[in-house]
């Protein structure tokens, strides 16, 4: 979810659940070795649970990234070995990194020893040409030999060449049965399911067969969904908050963030879907993307 989950989009996220984890976008390892540690790693502390993504392949920086990242007290650290996009490749690390089970292993193995928090993966199923059986297999051995907490794995293969990072969200076909049958390998391990999931009612067939459930962009494109986690995933007695609450609270954190020099837009454009498929959407949309971009705009216009 790189450019989508930043800290804006997570306090967001949070007013409609307090149980499920929040997982920041992939951060390179190298943008906290040599950038602004700050602008990446700033993190509010109500927004807990939430895990810090990072990418890398080269252990040493990996753990390097992890010490510097302790302050901000993170509740889990999480290595992607799935994303396909073209910087990311360019890095030698993301999706491609399938290729190199032992390598990912290697990561795992680095940021434990210096992590006092679990540190965790999310990959594919593979990617190109590779049989997805062995292939995840051996993936799977390699993070969980060197103490891997958990495996997060996206249900398609990535395919690396020839399709866009927008296509391969959409074009490999789903395979949870994969998914499942590593469950199963691994029955004292904990495996998350990703990809395709679009409702709770889905994350609740999926429980039955693996330990967790991760939405990407069901949540964004329709947050509203989240309201009903706690209640529906978590078993969790509290109310569900009301679409006006969400509102104020936004517009109070709105106000804040322009007091230190922000912009509407900054926070609006992670609210577009609130309303999705309730009277009205469209129009809250295109005021949100119209006027909240406008110089000058605040959170009153």
């Amino acid at each position: 979810m790189m450019d989508w989950t930043d800290r804006h989009c997570r306090y967001f996220h949070r007013l409609m659940t307090s149980c499920a984890v929040l997982y920041t976008e992939m951060v390179v390892d190298a943008a906290l070795l040599h950038g602004d540690r700050a602008r990446h790693l700033d993190c509010s502390g109500e927004q807990h649970p939430v895990a810090l993504q990072l990418g890398g392949s080269k252990p040493e920086d990996l753990a390097r990234a992890v010490k510097i990242a302790a302050p901000w007290g993170y509740d889990e650290i999480n290595l992607n070995v799935g994303c396909p996009s073209d910087r990311v490749q360019s890095g030698t690390f993301g999706a491609c990194l399938m290729r190199q089970p032992q390598l990912v292993g290697a990561c795992v193995s680095a940021m434990k020893q210096v992590a006092d928090m679990p540190v965790t993966v999310k990959c594919r199923i593979g990617v190109d040409e590779q049989d997805p059986e062995p292939a995840l297999d051996e993936l799977a051995a390699a993070v969980f030999e060197n103490g891997c907490d958990a495996l997060w794995v996206h249900a398609r293969k990535a395919w690396l060449e020839g399709l866009s990072p927008k296509q391969n969200r959409d074009v490999p076909p789903l395979d949870y049965d994969r998914v499942y049958r590593l469950k199963q390998d691994y029955p004292e391990q904990f495996i998350g399911i990703n990809g395709g999931i679009e409702n709770l009612e889905q994350s609740q067939r999926h429980l039955k067969r693996v330990d967790g459930v991760m939405l990407g962009r069901a949540a964004y494109h329709n947050p509203a969904l989240l309201r009903q986690v706690d209640q529906e995933i978590f078993r969790h007695p509290g109310a569900t908050i009301p679409f006006d609450e969400i509102c104020r609270q936004m517009m109070q954190y709105t106000a804040n963030h322009l007091k230190r020099g922000g912009r509407v837009n900054h926070i609006t454009r992670h609210m577009l879907g609130l309303f999705h498929g309730l009277p009205g959407a469209r129009n809250y949309r295109r005021i949100l993307t119209v006027e909240a971009c406008k110089p000058g705009a605040t959170e009153y216009q």
